[in-house]
This record gives C-alpha cells, structure tokens and sequence, in this order.
C-alpha cells in the first residue's frame, strides 16, 4: 500500500489504519484530533502517542504542511496567504475577521481547490494562469489547518467559524475532493465547523449542482453569474457555452426545489456593465428564483482592461433590483489594498 495523505483522514479510515498496523484502534480518533482539531504541523507535536506507534503510523501515513511563501496584512486586518506545495506548485487564500456587537465573531477563509483554474472568466486572474492540476482534500482542509495554527499562536482561543470555497479554481470540478474535505472541517471532533457556515462557490457546472442538492443540501451554494444575457456572459465566462443561462436557471430553480435553500448569485460589476437596462435584465432572469444577489465591485487585474465601477452607479444597480422584488446586497470590500483578487498574489510572484 502506498502513504496516504493524513491530513485527508477521517476518523474511521485512521481507525481502520489502526487496526491494519497492529495498533490499539482508539489511536486512529487520537491521530485525527490532533491533526484536525489542533491542527499541529509534525509528528513532534503529538504529546499521548508513543514514539513507537507514532512510528508505525508514519511508515503509511504522511503529515505535511503548507509552505508559507508570503503573508500581506491589509488595513482592515484581511490577511492573505501564498503557500507552496509539496510538488512546487503555489496556491492563495485569505483570512477575513468580521466583528459582530449582537453574536460571535466570524472567521472566514476564503480556500483554493485547485492549482489555477481552467473556466477561464475574463475579469478572473486565475484563469489567466490556466490550470495546472486539483488540490488534494488534504490540501485543501490544510489550507485552514495552516492558517488555524498561524493565528493561534497569537490567540490560543482563535477558531476559523466560515469557509468560502471561492478562491483559486472552480470547486465542482474537483467534486470530491471538496466534498471530502467538507466532512473533514465539518466533524466535530475536529474543526466543527457547520455545514451552514460554508459555501460552494460555482460558475454553474450544471451536472455536479444537481449531484450535490443530492450529496450534501446543507452546505451553501454561490454562482457566479456575472451577466444576464448569454451573449455577454459567454465573454464572461467561457462555461455559459456548455450550460447556457435558461438551462443553469432551470438547475437552479430545481436545486432550491430540492434543497429548500437560497443561492447566492454573484455579480461582478465593473465599469461597463452597470447600466439600468443590464440590472432589469438580471431582474427578469431571477424572477420567481428562491436566492439572493450579491453584487461585487471588480477588483482590477492586469491584462483584463476592466475598471472599477462607481459607487453611485453600484447603488443604482441595487435600487433597480429591489424594486423588481429581487434580494440584493452589496459585497464588503476586503482587502482591497492587497493584491485583492484571486491569483494576483500569484501571479505577482511567479511573473
């Protein structure tokens, strides 16, 4: 048998490694705690393992973390990361706090699922790179793992209570490793993070939307849609050729039926497309759809010529919507002061 990844275990495969090895099976939930609830970096960190067991475990099982390459810090406490892979490859995602007066703290990562993407969305800096291959569920809970034992050793307390799955690359094409990795944040004999508090975000791989209302309803769903006319999202983003805006309208109306959840719809807004006849389309294509739309400033990217939009013109976009009846917010701007859009940090180290 070859070396697993550990960090991609859940407690019943490290129970059942256990037992192949020999060793007492209550290990297995041991070995797992420490990785997934206390997040430790080595085999030195384990305290109430024998040297020996620790041993034996090793000989199957591989415990690496991610190499942190670089860390920017914005004004508004954002902190976004650039971690290296074992194979060399480099990967982003970003820690964002928001303070609450009425209810805890939130602690959101926003996590990558793969090493560049290949959508290809025109305002995305990602997909400039193209894609070079899917993360690991190992790599992809680490990416929280990692940031986890970073924070924790200035707050001993610090738990991460969100996840985002919208950094680098399209998380339903890299199914099951981000289903995996779910289950891996969401036990609660590890990180405990609930199935509500993340989220999928998609450029609407119809197929794997419908597989997952069936897999895991619970979880959130985001698509990126970005344009209310195929015409333009087709430019927008290359997947609406595959599964055109009336056929991922038709699967989203059917994965609310399912679920009974909202979808978040998220569109970017830059200067260009921020016209009163661009937000009644939008209105008219959501009509009737259980959701909610969130609409994103641009953040600029070399090589795309896309310009922020103005704020008045933002908030006239808005307006249009919920006189349509159409849920709407504005996304809070994180980090805009650091290489804010996904892959820029990337790119500004490799180019």
């Amino acid at each position: 048998m070859g070396i697993i990844e550990l960090r991609g275990c859940l407690d019943n495969e490290l129970i059942e490694i256990c037992r192949e090895l020999g060793l007492k099976q209550f290990r297995g939930l041991q070995l797992f705690q420490w990785v997934q609830q206390k997040a430790v970096l080595s085999w030195d960190e384990i305290k109430n393992i024998s040297k020996d067991d620790l041993q034996t475990l090793s000989s199957r099982l591989h415990l690496y973390s991610l190499e942190q390459v670089q860390e920017q810090r914005s004004k508004d406490g954002t902190r976004k990361y650039l971690f290296r892979l074992e194979d060399g490859e480099m990967i982003e995602c970003v820690l964002m706090d928001y303070s609450r007066t009425q209810s805890r703290d939130r602690h959101t990562v926003c996590v990558s699922t793969q090493v560049g993407c290949a959508v290809g969305c025109a305002f995305c800096a990602t997909g400039i790179e193209g894609f070079r291959r899917n993360l690991s569920a190992a790599e992809i809970v680490g990416q929280v793992l990692d940031i986890t034992h970073l924070i924790r050793q200035e707050d001993p307390d610090f738990q991460v209570t969100n996840i985002v799955f919208m950094g680098m690359g399209e998380p339903l094409l890299n199914y099951d490793s981000v289903l995996k990795a779910i289950k891996l944040l969401n036990h609660e004999q590890g990180q405990a993070i609930g199935m509500r508090r993340m989220t999928i975000s998609t450029c609407g791989v119809v197929p794997r939307m419908l597989q997952l209302a069936k897999d895991n309803p619970q979880v959130g769903l985001a698509v990126s849609l970005h344009a209310a006319q195929d015409e333009i999202r087709n430019q927008l983003v290359p997947m609406n050729r595959r599964y055109p805006l009336a056929l991922l309208m038709e699967t989203c109306h059917e994965y609310s039926r399912m679920t009974h959840r909202r979808i978040t719809f998220e569109v970017a807004l830059t200067a260009e497309n921020t016209r009163r006849e661009e937000a009644e389309d939008l209105a008219r294509l959501l009509k009737g759809q259980l959701g909610h739309v969130n609409l994103i400033p641009i953040n600029p990217v070399e090589g795309t010529g896309m310009k922020r939009p103005d704020p008045e013109k933002i908030k006239r976009f808005a307006q249009v919507l919920e006189n349509a009846g159409i849920s709407v917010s504005s996304r809070e701007e994180r980090g805009t002061d650091i290489n804010a859009a996904c892959g820029q940090l990337r790119r500004q180290w490799e180019g």
